[in-house]
């Protein structure tokens, strides 16, 4: 007749005890690795709209500076886009939407950001204003500033904070949230991310 094997208590508590100091060590690299790709999510939005803004202005350039008249314009991906006009602190041929926002200031608003985001991506991630933001919505604008110091706040929605009703709310800064900025008079791209305690 055969002995019969198996594990003893020791051994098995043993195991368990491996086992619960491999998830302690493991669980703080898996939550550092979200944060991470909070951060090279942000980062890889802002270069392909950096990189989006400046073909939609080397197009301009490359049809010879081309306008309706009024308006500096370039057609990108098959899509007519107004761009900046040349002013003291503004230089021309940076997108600021489909129909106005040229000279910045008050013509420039956070319609003319989402335009510029749903133009500038081929396939771009979902984009609202914080009036029409919902749990679906990836990315968040706010427009702010004036004449050419106007600018748009792209923030990636779950780095944001919810007021008592539960809405987002607009920080009105770039230095909360993860989010990157666009500058139109200077085509300007700067990434903010959020510290983390």
């Amino acid at each position: 007749m055969k002995k019969q094997t198996g594990f003893t208590l020791i051994e098995l508590v043993i195991v368990v005890v491996i086992l619960g100091f491999l998830a302690v060590t493991a669980i703080p690299k898996f939550i550092d690795l979200t944060e991470q790709a909070k951060q090279a999510n942000i980062e890889g939005m802002a270069g392909g709209f950096a990189t989006g803004v400046s073909l939609a202005r080397a197009q301009w350039e490359s049809e010879g500076r081309t306008n309706d008249g009024t308006n500096n314009t370039t057609v990108y991906d098959g899509v007519n886009l107004v761009l900046t006009t040349e002013d003291t602190d503004i230089r021309p041929g940076y997108v600021t939407g489909l129909t106005d926002g040229t000279a910045l200031g008050a013509d420039f608003d956070a319609a003319n950001c989402k335009e510029i985001w749903d133009n500038i991506f081929q396939q771009p991630p979902t984009l609202e204003t914080f009036s029409d933001a919902s749990t679906t919505t990836n990315y968040i604008v706010a427009e702010t500033g004036d004449l050419a110091d106007s600018h748009c706040i792209f923030y990636l929605r779950e780095t944001l904070d919810k007021d008592t009703s539960g809405n987002f709310e607009d920080p009105g800064v770039a230095n909360v949230g993860n989010n990157f900025t666009y500058y139109p008079a200077s085509s300007r791209v700067e990434i903010n991310i959020a510290v983390t305690n």
